[in-house]
């Protein structure tokens, strides 16, 4: 009963490579032999009780190439000396015992730059659809480099799996190539239009934004079941308009894409990043939110967020529902403070880029601490302005903080600060440090007692 499930995802990175010679074991011996020996390998594997490669459920490319390597490195160890073991035969030939036993995925992670694919596999796939036919959740990573130089392979695996793939959950697709590949493009809108329930979709694009050709706009065959959508360096222009028929999407995130607004579309979960953000071109999906928000993101990169007043006013008349908040690059202001004050159910709160903190700064983040609701448990202050009035945030704050991330801890006004906050409230658990601490070991050892000073990537809060 348990060898199916140690078998599911051998490849786990955390596990050693040598259990690769069990699926030798059972292939077919005169098969193995040859093939083996081609590649410099001659050694005698051990009888096996199971067929450990129909019980395959998890595959990633690139685990699988990585445990090959090794494995690779462990048997040149006890070759004939200067013996080069090809790495490309031994993974195809891994890929096609998997096929051949009946094996059927659960998971795929497809990175096509690891090795070039074997005719023979596509064979393989036509006479055992079953190898694809339950698989729930997909990534295709697509390299400019690599559709150069096996584009013709890549694009007949991708129409495989446009026929034989329908049950998918989560649809991932990472591309980084700069100009129009209509080759695979329409298979990968062959995909996304042949599936039936499709709940998660992701295009994550390189560096610069590009074209997506049709594949967002693909999602109109999946508008009853969509329930978040991941769209990264992409320029969408008109294609969003297709997430506005989408009756069950609750996530939307969207990253440096070229977008002529986002339409209205009712949201639990939106989260923006982007070089500028311009407040008017997202008003409306707040609006049509409403209460149903809970939580957002939206981060300026390089500048301040256009537009910020109506943002704020709209935030606040239409979403007073938010759990968690992730803002940047916005004033300190009184308006701030109101629009911070209205959201009684904040229990995430991240601040970044916090500029132009108003006359009399000391009344204004005395009044801020005062206003941080009483459901508040992670508040994230780091490159912000407010580090200056750390101290004075502190001494005046009365929500149960249990996480809080700051720039450094670099001096004894800060620290006596810290372990005020931490007599009075007894809440605050973790303090998620940026910088190195420069402080005294007697001053440091002084704060530990009262609360665990910790890496900030280590309780970071994403939405």
């Amino acid at each position: 009963m348990s060898i199916p499930i140690l078998w599911q995802d051998p490849f786990s990175i955390g596990r050693s490579s040598l259990f690769i010679s069990q699926y030798f074991s059972s292939h077919d011996e005169n098969e193995k032999k040859f093939i083996l020996k081609e590649c410099g390998i001659n050694v005698k594997f051990p009888n096996s009780l199971f067929n450990y490669a129909k019980f395959l459920k998890v595959l990633k490319s690139y685990n699988l190439n990585l445990k090959v390597n090794i494995w690779i490195n462990f048997q040149s160890a006890s070759s004939k000396p200067h013996t080069s073991i090809d790495h490309t035969t031994i993974v195809n030939l891994l890929f096609k015992l998997f096929v051949e036993s009946g094996a059927t995925l659960h998971k795929l992670d497809l990175d096509f730059i690891y090795y070039e694919i074997n005719p023979e596999i596509f064979f393989s796939l036509g006479r055992n659809e079953l190898f694809f036919s339950r698989l729930q959740d997909l990534s295709l990573y697509l390299d400019d480099i690599l559709l150069t130089l096996d584009i013709v392979n890549v694009n007949i695996l991708l129409k495989i799996l446009a026929k034989d793939v329908t049950k998918l959950s989560a649809l991932k697709i990472y591309a980084n190539y700069s100009d129009h590949r209509p080759q695979f493009l329409h298979a990968l809108i062959c995909i996304i239009k042949s599936q039936e329930q499709l709940k998660q979709f992701s295009l994550i694009c390189g560096n610069y934004p590009i074209e997506s050709y049709g594949v967002i706009s693909a999602l109109e065959r999946q508008k009853n079941s969509l329930q978040e959508v991941i769209i990264e360096h992409c320029k969408c222009r008109t294609e969003f308009k297709v997430l506005k028929d989408c009756k069950n999407l609750e996530t939307l995130r969207i990253r440096e894409c070229s977008s002529e607004e986002i339409l209205e579309v009712s949201l639990n979960t939106l989260q923006v990043t982007d070089h500028l953000i311009d407040a008017s071109k997202i008003v409306q999906i707040l609006k049509k939110s409403g209460t149903l928000l809970q939580r957002l993101s939206l981060v300026s990169e390089d500048a301040t967020i256009r537009e910020e007043s109506l943002l704020l006013k709209t935030i606040k008349s239409f979403c007073p529902n938010i759990t968690y908040l992730n803002i940047s690059g916005v004033e300190f202001s009184t308006q701030f403070l109101k629009f911070i004050g209205n959201l009684q159910k904040l229990q995430f709160l991240t601040l970044w880029y916090i500029y132009e903190i108003e006359n009399e700064p000391e009344i204004l983040v005395i009044q801020f601490a005062k206003l941080l609701p009483l459901t508040l448990q992670y508040l994230d202050l780091r490159f912000s302005e407010l580090d200056i009035y750390f101290d004075i945030l502190l001494n005046n704050c009365y929500a149960p903080l249990k996480y809080l991330l700051i720039d450094n801890l670099d001096n004894e006004k800060k620290a006596k600060a810290l372990n005020e906050f931490c007599t009075r409230r007894r809440s605050l658990n973790y303090v998620g440090v940026e910088k190195s601490l420069n402080l005294d070991d007697n001053i440091k050892k002084e704060v530990e007692r009262f609360v665990t000073l910790i890496a900030c990537e280590r309780i970071v809060v994403n939405c």
